[in-house]
């Protein structure tokens, strides 16, 4: 029987399959059908999405300041009414489940985010997943600048806490090998590709702003694939796969690539959790046909750095596509 048995982060999971951090954990029940479905650990809901739950355009309106100072009343918001009860939530989750428990916290700010890390840790949760992410509206702020907010980040969080820190980022760098090499460099242990957003959006007839999101489709996993194969080898890092990952083939394909564990949530909220079980199921029967024992027999066989025809992952225009259409 094929070993589905892999590491991320220093922790053992029996299975690269991860449920990312959503709805589907946002609860310790929830968290425990994750296990049920044969999921390799959990990302529990994004400490940052709770305090949304809060009224905070109220104070929004309130302010008439700068940015960052409504990121430093969010923050407080935070330490006043949202903490105690994600504490609560990963001591709750870690009573109720064996898989590893990886908290989340949604950064917009270097100042809190280190004591948060302290306490998460103290809760008990086995990891902690960074999720940063900044829109930079100002042409006085430049890439180098935008950058060192994420060094600085890694580097106060991981003098707060032991926990294996791994970042969730989105893919608009100008050189994300540079960015991963320092970030490497500054402590960080693993590196989830991509992050998923949400995006602004007109009502034309309210003549109003609005946010939309959308589940991911089933293509998006090619832009991850890419990148998981260029960074594999170059970097000591872990790296974890998310957004358009609908299939067991494509999470094969990630495997293949590079990644070391593979982030669900979309195809879960479509089929149900149930759907882990059969993803396990068909990557175990897979690896048979393919006379493969463990993860890593095959892990990164088709990376940048071992594959035959490397410059597939370095193509980005389309004319030969282009031709076989015509």
């Amino acid at each position: 029987m094929a070993n589905l048995e892999t590491k991320y982060l220093g922790l053992t999971l029996k299975n690269p399959l991860i449920v990312a951090s959503s709805g589907l954990t946002k609860t310790p029940q929830k968290i425990e059908d994750c296990e049920k479905a044969g999921a390799g650990a959990v990302v529990i809901k994004s400490i940052f999405e709770e305090v949304l739950t809060q009224d905070a355009s109220k104070i929004e309106q309130s302010i008439e300041a700068h940015p960052e100072a409504y990121d430093y009343l969010l923050s407080e918001l935070e330490l006043q009414y949202g903490f105690d009860e994600y504490v609560d939530l990963i001591k709750a989750a870690k009573d109720k489940v064996s898989i590893p428990v990886i908290a989340s916290i949604n950064c917009t700010s270097e100042h809190y985010w280190p004591e948060f890390a302290a306490k998460i840790e103290e809760a008990g949760a086995d990891a902690l997943e960074l999720n940063v992410f900044s829109v930079i509206a100002s042409r006085r702020k430049d890439s180098a600048e935008v950058e060192n907010m994420y060094y600085n980040i890694i580097k106060k969080v991981k003098a707060h806490t032991k926990l294996p820190v791994a970042m969730k980022i989105g893919s608009n760098f100008t050189s994300l090998p540079n960015l991963v090499y320092n970030l490497e460099n500054r402590g960080l242990d693993g590196l989830v590709l991509f992050n998923r957003f949400t995006e602004p959006d007109i009502d034309i007839n309210n003549l109003d702003l609005k946010t939309t999101f959308t589940f991911s489709r089933k293509t998006d996993y090619h832009q991850i694939l890419r990148w998981a194969a260029i960074l594999f080898g170059e970097t000591k890092i872990d790296l974890s796969t998310t957004t358009g990952i609908h299939t067991w083939e494509s999470a094969v394909k990630l495997l293949l690539a590079g990644a070391t564990t593979v982030q669900l949530a979309s195809v879960l909220y479509e089929k149900g959790v149930e759907e882990i079980h059969s993803f396990n199921e068909r990557i175990e029967k897979w690896m048979e046909q393919h006379k493969l024992n463990s993860i890593e027999e095959f892990r990164g066989r088709l990376s940048f750095k071992k594959s035959h025809s490397p410059q597939t992952y370095l193509r980005s225009q389309f004319l030969d596509k282009l031709r076989n259409i015509e």
